[in-house]
């Protein structure tokens, strides 16, 4: 989305939406959610903040929910409070008969925007002259469509946090080498855990399309796309000793798509379940620092009184796409549908869609 496209979305929004009280917009939504009963349906990312979440119908991590939307053949709108690539994913597991909406169309992720399909084409072409057909891709959920698509026309499979290690043994059985997209972080984590040194990961630099390798090309297994996510690389190193020094007892828990020397040094690492289960599973008076989204860690602090819960940078700002879902543009978003002047539609093509479904059969047959 261009410059001038995010100008023309923001001034969409009416102004009255603007003026209105958080009171006056929560009665209406309610209203709205009453009036349209399981003809409506509003799945929440867990890095949404609480004035929104609280009208979530289902919260989870973004393939999670995805899911959900397509287990539910009653919704015939499906308003999405997340960001693009979670709504795409929703269509493209969704009927055709069911409309997916994204509330404010800014609402983007900077990981996946790392990685574009123009890119990625590219690097492809480079990486088969230099390594022949010896690579299959695989990319984090959290990307594009046509990135998930590009990924299911050439054999490789989509990941998640959660199922990582699997889909990349897995993928080490179908060639000798993997190209990870767009997450450096969870790759180099995810395969360094099975075993692959990091003298043998290679990381492609999309901006020069130059392969970062000091190595051999024979020892190379792991060619990392050099993206990351905006939040997650601000948990760092100095985070850590400084909460070892000053509070040696607290735990500490991160996500994999943080660096690898923060994970190392970290006392656990998981994803987003990963943590919210370990934090309900814990003995009450635990003392906790957590690495990831600061509205999900304000979240566990509000539902876990009885754990001593802290971000585990104290600077923490949340997620500032997921934070463009607020109250104004979702009540929007619900009244143009009560309206029958629908905004903010994602739509997937066909043949895109055809392929990124084979990336996440590949990977949800799996065990």
């Amino acid at each position: 989305m261009s410059i001038m496209d995010l100008v023309k979305a923001d001034a969409m929004l009416p102004e009255r939406y603007k003026a209105y009280s958080d009171q006056e917009m929560e009665e209406k939504i309610h209203a709205i959610k009453k009036e349209l009963g399981t003809k409506l349906f509003i799945p929440g990312h867990h890095y949404q903040k609480n004035e929104v979440i609280q009208f979530a119908d289902a919260t989870g991590d973004s393939l999670q929910l995805a899911q959900i939307c397509a287990a539910n053949e009653q919704a015939e709108h499906i308003v999405f409070c997340g960001v693009h690539f979670m709504a795409e994913t929703a269509d493209i597991l969704t009927t055709a008969s069911q409309k997916v909406y994204l509330p404010d169309m800014r609402a983007g992720c900077s990981m996946a925007d790392m990685a574009d399909i123009f890119q990625t084409e590219r690097a492809w072409m480079d990486l088969q002259e230099r390594f022949g057909d010896t690579i299959i891709p695989l990319t984090y959920v959290n990307s594009t469509a046509a990135i998930k698509a590009f990924v299911g026309r050439h054999g490789g499979a989509t990941v998640t946090s959660s199922n990582a290690a699997e889909i990349v043994k897995w993928a080490f059985t179908q060639k000798k080498r993997i190209l990870f997209l767009p997450d450096q972080h969870l790759g180099r984590n995810t395969a360094y855990g099975l075993g692959v040194p990091l003298d043998h990961m290679a990381v492609w630099n999309p901006i020069t399309d130059v392969l970062e390798y000091d190595g051999k090309d024979d020892d190379c297994q792991v060619i990392l796309w050099k993206g990351h996510c905006s939040v997650h690389e601000n948990f760092t190193v100095a985070n850590i000793q400084n909460l070892r020094k000053s509070e040696p007892d607290r735990k500490i828990i991160v996500h994999p798509e943080c660096s690898h020397e923060v994970v190392m040094l970290s006392d656990d690492a998981g994803s987003t379940k990963y943590i919210i289960d370990q934090i309900e599973a814990a003995a009450p008076g635990t003392k906790w620092a957590i690495g990831t989204e600061m509205n999900l860690v304000n979240r566990l602090i509000e539902n876990h009184p009885e754990q001593d819960i802290i971000s585990l940078n104290p600077l923490m700002c949340p997620c500032l796409t997921m934070n463009r879902i607020d109250l104004p543009h979702l009540l929007w978003c619900l009244e143009s549908i009560v309206e029958g002047a629908e905004q903010n539609i994602i739509k997937v093509d066909d043949a895109t869609s055809a392929e990124a479904i084979a990336a996440l059969d590949r990977m949800l047959q799996r065990p």
